[in-house]
């Protein structure tokens, strides 16, 4: 039987990280060009950079309960053999797809708090014929996607936990003859 205490601490986890990568993209930074006092320079202004706290918080939060679950479940790697069956089946496949859906999330949670960190510094002037000042930020969506890939990783690790705790549990069925073996008596 699956542990519902686990599987409530998993939830409030990956709900925290929800939350954190949702906050991360309503804040994201923005810039506008300003000019100095002289009016002969413009330059990058950027307001809050929280969104980057955000984004490293979820990740933080998802990374945690990925490794909550995989420790609670032994990774496969560890302890005894699970029964055969469409149970086991079900928890390799959901295993592996709850991996490919942490891997995404977390990437896309560290790209966009990275990307969303990065201010450029470049200035523009008017007396000399420069390029026209380009403020980046970080595209609209990048925290968005990591969100809706943490909720597909929440769901996925809680049903790979369920499949697991149902092929795990149970004493395995012995292959053995079914009868009381004999043997002479001396």
């Amino acid at each position: 039987m699956a542990s519902k205490l686990l599987m409530l601490t998993i939830f409030v986890f990956d709900l925290i990280a929800f939350g954190l990568a949702i906050a991360a993209e309503r804040r994201r930074s923005t810039a506008k060009i300003k000019q100095d006092g002289e009016d002969e320079h413009s330059y990058c202004v950027y307001d809050s950079d929280i969104a980057t706290g955000f984004g490293v918080g979820a990740f933080l939060f998802l990374m945690l309960s990925q490794i909550i679950i995989m420790v609670a479940s032994r990774c496969f790697c560890c302890g005894k053999a699970l029964r055969p069956g469409g149970s086991r089946a079900c928890a390799v496949l959901l295993f592996i797809i709850c991996w490919v859906a942490f891997f995404i999330a977390e990437v896309c949670l560290l790209a966009g708090s990275v990307r969303n960190a990065y201010h450029t510094k470049y200035r523009s002037s008017y007396l000399t014929s420069d390029k026209p000042l380009s403020c980046e930020t970080l595209r609209k969506g990048v925290f968005a996607a990591g969100a809706a890939f943490i909720f597909f990783t929440s769901i996925l690790s809680q049903f790979y936990y369920v499949t697991y705790a149902k092929a795990r549990g149970g004493p395995m069925p012995y292959g053995g003859e079914a009868g009381v073996g004999m043997a002479a008596y001396k």
